[in-house]
């Protein structure tokens, strides 16, 4: 497990804040929030399933019925509420962390951790679910690539970086503890 952090939470002690979690889509931002939550006893939230709760409709219907700006503008709204300084771990949508006021507030109020991983293991994990609007009729890895060209250098802003490999998903959680010092 490669591991790389520039300045996290304070030292590299986590403080309390929330933890969010933040890269491409299968990267395990949900499944990895889910056990770190569990190990640190705190609440996880996961962002996309507070908008499918607010809305009454999946992420899939909101983006065809409504389009992809209408569902960002819900997706920074929502986490604006799960981000309230109390502790907990947040997974956030692939795109979340591209609104700038969304990282904004992510950077200045939590711990932001971006969990990375290889284009391909990405896109095999990727093609287990047909549920992802951004894939809708696409070439998986061809779409993970673009989209890694864009958002990993935004990714990077995140003081905390850990590489997801094919491995358990336990690994990713030790990682993270590690580098906030658990």
């Amino acid at each position: 497990m490669m591991l790389q952090s520039r300045e996290p939470s304070r030292g590299g002690v986590w403080d309390g804040r929330p933890i969010v979690l933040v890269g491409l889509m299968g990267v395990g931002k949900t499944t990895v929030g889910r056990r770190l939550a569990l190990r640190l006893g705190v609440p996880f939230a996961d962002a996309d399933h507070e908008i499918e709760e607010a809305a009454g409709m999946t992420v899939a219907e909101i983006f065809e019925r409504y389009g992809e700006p209408y569902f960002r503008d819900g997706e920074r709204r929502v986490l604006a509420r799960l981000i309230d300084g109390s502790p907990k771990v947040i997974a956030t949508g692939g795109g979340a962390f591209m609104n700038d006021t969304t990282r904004a507030l992510i950077l200045e109020t939590a711990t932001a951790v971006w969990l990375d991983a290889n284009i391909a293991v990405l896109a095999e994990r990727v093609k287990r679910r047909d549920t992802r609007p951004l894939l809708r009729d696409r070439d998986p890895h061809a779409v993970l690539s673009e989209l890694a060209a864009v958002r990993n250098p935004i990714y990077a802003l995140a003081p905390i970086h850990i590489a997801s490999h094919k491995a358990p998903h336990e690994n990713t959680v030790a990682a993270i503890l590690r580098a906030i010092g658990r």
